[in-house]
């Protein structure tokens, strides 16, 4: 089939290529252009913000340090259970020298390897909480909400950034469920948008599992062709 559709709503309104409203064409529906990837950054420690290096709308690369704690008191526990390491090291050491020599028993060689192990593993969760300190970007993309300022403390779970892949926007929508005789992935589609007034080609990438008993609408989702960087999610 070779329906198009024109986004003219708030949001993405889908019909025609002549612009019409929405109840005077039977192939026209509304939907979403999202962000394939959204998240919300959290803390994983309680610890006092030093430094928050991007502001709302800022874009950032990936593995970028966007909040900076104050983990001076995280960074002196590391230092005291490495220091337990190599103590529990050097102990097991001398004691495999003294059992050659029949000098110490066995049970006594085996504690100090449960030592050197119970060392090592303080020494992974404490490196594993200094690391917490820096909340690092998990991909490239914006700031859409800041939920902390610098200097407050926060909890482990507290909320701390909002943040959005905008490099792959999608189309969400809902379809009556008859339009299922000629919607197929690959169905290719145009969108308007009205902020813009910009038109974009796109195409269905994905249908959705079920459709609703009471609406009988179906979910979909569209990917974008042409790319813009002015598009916004």
């Amino acid at each position: 089939m070779k329906n198009r559709i024109t986004c003219l709503s708030f949001c993405l309104l889908f019909s025609s290529w002549i612009p019409v409203k929405a109840q005077d064409n039977p192939t026209v529906t509304r939907g979403l252009l999202v962000a394939r990837t959204e998240t919300t950054l959290s803390s994983e420690l309680s610890a006092r913000i030093e430094r928050i290096k991007v502001k709302e709308g800022n874009r950032f690369k990936r593995y970028k340090t966007l909040i900076q704690f104050d983990c001076r008191l995280y960074q002196a526990q590391l230092n005291k259970v490495k220091a337990q390491l190599q103590a529990a090291q050097k102990t097991l050491a001398a004691n495999i020298q003294l059992q050659e020599f029949n000098a110490i028993s066995n049970l006594e060689v085996v504690v100090s390897e449960a030592e050197v192990v119970k060392a090592e593993a303080d020494v992974a969760l404490n490196e594993l909480r200094v690391n917490f300190c820096q909340i690092r970007a998990p991909f490239s993309g914006r700031v859409v909400k800041l939920h902390v300022a610098p200097y407050a403390s926060v909890s482990p779970g507290d909320p701390l950034i909002d943040i959005l892949d905008d490099s792959r926007l999608e189309i969400r929508l809902h379809i009556p469920s008859r339009w299922l005789s000629w919607v197929r992935i690959g169905t290719k589609f145009k969108v308007r948008i009205d902020e813009t007034g910009r038109t974009y080609r796109a195409k269905v990438i994905r249908l959705g599992a079920k459709v609703d008993a009471v609406s009988q609408t179906l979910s979909i989702i569209a990917s974008i062709i042409d790319k813009d960087k002015h598009l916004l999610a």
